[in-house]
C-alpha cells in the first residue's frame, strides 16, 4: 500500500466521483463487455506485457465518463486513488497516454463501441431501462 492509499482509506467522506463510479461498478455489465472485446485485444506476446483488458476497458469507460484526454486520463490515474481503485491498477504500472490512446484504436478498428452500447443496452433493457449514447457521462 502506497502512503497514497493509505491517506484514502482513512478518509471521511466519499466524494461525488467515488460515488459516481461505485455506482457504475454496480451496473456496467463488465462480464459481456469483456466477452465483446477479449478476441480482439493483444495478449502481449513478444513485446512488453499488455495491462489487463478490464483494466484497460474500465479506464476507457472513465475517460469517456470523466470527459479526460489520453496524456488528462494517464495524469489522473497517477494522482487519484480512486481511478486506480476503479480501473485495478497499481501506481508501479499505469498505462500511458499512448496504450490509451491504441485502446481506444483498437475498439474503433473493430467497431466495437457500438457493440459496447449494444452491450450495456440490452443488460439495462433487462432491466427496464435505455442508454441513448454511449457511454453515459458523470452529472455535472
Amino acid at each position: 500500500m502506497t502512503f497514497a492509499d493509505a491517506e484514502y482509506v482513512g478518509k471521511r467522506k466519499q466524494a461525488r466521483q467515488e460515488l459516481f463510479l461505485i455506482e457504475k461498478d454496480r451496473v456496467v455489465p463488465f462480464k459481456g463487455l469483456i466477452a465483446l472485446i477479449e478476441s480482439h485485444y493483444p495478449k502481449g506476446e513478444g513485446g512488453r506485457p499488455a495491462y489487463p483488458l478490464m483494466a484497460m476497458l474500465r479506464v476507457h469507460l472513465m475517460q469517456s465518463w470523466l470527459g479526460y484526454s489520453d496524456p488528462a486520463m494517464e495524469e489522473a490515474l497517477y494522482e487519484t486513488t480512486i481511478l486506480r481503485q476503479f480501473s485495478g491498477l497499481s501506481l508501479e504500472r499505469i498505462p500511458d497516454e499512448t496504450t490509451i490512446l491504441n485502446f481506444r484504436r483498437l475498439l474503433e478498428k473493430h467497431k466495437l463501441t457500438a457493440g459496447i452500447l449494444g452491450v450495456i443496452n440490452g443488460y439495462l433493457g433487462d432491466r427496464g431501462f435505455h442508454c441513448d449514447k454511449a457511454p453515459w457521462s458523470m452529472p455535472r
